[in-house]
């Protein structure tokens, strides 16, 4: 694969990177942004990477090429291993202390602070944004309501932390010279908050690993994090509700205790498993369920690599991933949406699935437009676009 030495900026030399950094906002546990960092770091292998705090455990580092980056004050904070959450007011002091100054290219790969690095004129800051921070905007009541600070004095000074997050993610959005945003949902909340446009790059599935294959068995899957948006309680309770019909879930987090007491005896509850573990599921599940509003969400893509369809909630990323009846392209079905988060909806989109006939073989070629190769091609254009605008701008 083509370095970014072979698509530096040649209409300015003083515009030239000489050296990059990626600067990721935590490395604490190998998610989908973590995915997309990965593939950041094969195209810019000679980049320096830089996080507020990083705790990876060795097999997750693993997949980052074992790379180590360099961190903020918070990294040595008491207690921010395992609450480095609890450190949020003081992350855009933490980000603001990483010194880019001898850089000439900084990616920021960023769903909370990494945005706010600070970089100087002559210096192209390149944005792939996950997302704006959704709990200091449109998840801020939610995630108040969840945490129990509706009221009182914790209340208040979570609202106050929150309204100074908002003013802070806006003022920084002026030193992002590009931003590319993993979704249309994406860039549309970018335009929003930030009031900028973003070229839309979609995260990358890797087609070697997630392949079609094994016997397709009776089962539906859902696997993800076991937290509240997820929704890993509605796709449980539908299917309590359903004896006839089998679940299997993957997955762990602080709702665990709470999906278990809600599992019937046709759910089964895997817990947290590996790679391996996943892929065998996905390639035998009659269908995966995913059931909540995400940014992008890579499973989905994974599972239809596997040849298996998907039933969505018919609302952010997925609309994007799957492929309705309905969908405009001209191509087949990959999925059916469910339009409401409740189970009279799931348990209407599964009915309408199983009455539908939906092709493995479309849902391969479906997600084989979200290759590696894809993400890679379109990564280095957007870059060379942004490196030219900066020197016409200079100019």
């Amino acid at each position: 694969m083509d370095s970014l030495a072979d698509h530096r900026f040649a209409q300015s030399p003083a515009l030239q990177p000489r050296r990059v950094a990626i600067v990721h906002d935590w490395l604490v546990t190998f998610g989908g942004a973590e995915r997309v960092l990965r593939e950041l770091l094969a195209i810019h292998p000679e980049a320096d990477l830089f996080a507020v705090v990083d705790f990876l455990a060795p097999e997750d580092r693993a997949k980052l090429f074992g790379r180590q980056a360099g961190t903020s004050f918070i990294q040595r904070l008491p207690g921010a291993k395992r609450h480095y959450r609890r450190y949020l007011p003081l992350m855009p002091l933490a980000i603001e202390q990483i010194d880019l100054s001898g850089y000439d290219l900084v990616i920021s790969s960023s769903h909370a602070v990494a945005k706010g690095v600070i970089t100087g004129p002559d210096q192209l800051h390149v944005c792939y944004c996950h997302t704006p921070i959704r709990y200091a905007w449109d998840l801020q009541h939610q995630m108040l309501r969840e945490s129990g600070l509706q009221r009182g004095a914790a209340s208040a000074f979570a609202r106050t932390v929150l309204h100074y997050m908002r003013l802070w993610d806006v003022r920084t959005a002026a030193g992002v010279d590009q931003f590319i945003a993993n979704s249309g949902y994406i860039a549309r909340r970018v335009r929003k908050i930030y009031g900028r446009g973003a070229t839309v790059i979609h995260p990358p599935v890797d087609l070697q690993a997630f392949t079609p294959g094994g016997v397709r068995d009776e089962f539906y899957l859902a696997a993800s994090r076991m937290v509240p948006y997820k929704r890993l309680d509605l796709i449980v309770r539908t299917f309590a509700a359903l004896p006839d019909r089998r679940l299997v879930v993957i997955g762990d987090g602080p709702d665990f205790a709470k999906i278990r007491a809600l599992a019937g005896p046709n759910v089964t509850l895997l817990g947290y498993q590996s790679d391996s573990v996943l892929r065998d599921h996905l390639r035998r599940a009659r269908a995966f369920i995913f059931a909540a509003e995400e940014d992008f969400g890579i499973l989905p893509l994974e599972a239809q690599a596997c040849g298996t369809p998907v039933i969505a909630y018919g609302k952010g990323g997925a609309l994007e991933t799957v492929l309705g009846a309905s969908n405009t392209t001209g191509l087949p079905p990959t999925g059916v949406f469910f339009d409401a988060q409740t189970e009279p909806s799931l348990r209407a989109a599964i009915e309408t699935f199983e009455a539908a006939c939906i092709s493995p073989d479309a849902c391969r070629r479906w997600a084989e437009r979200f290759s590696v190769s894809a993400f890679r091609a379109a990564w280095l254009a957007a870059i060379g676009a942004a490196g030219a605008g900066q020197t016409r701008i200079a100019a």
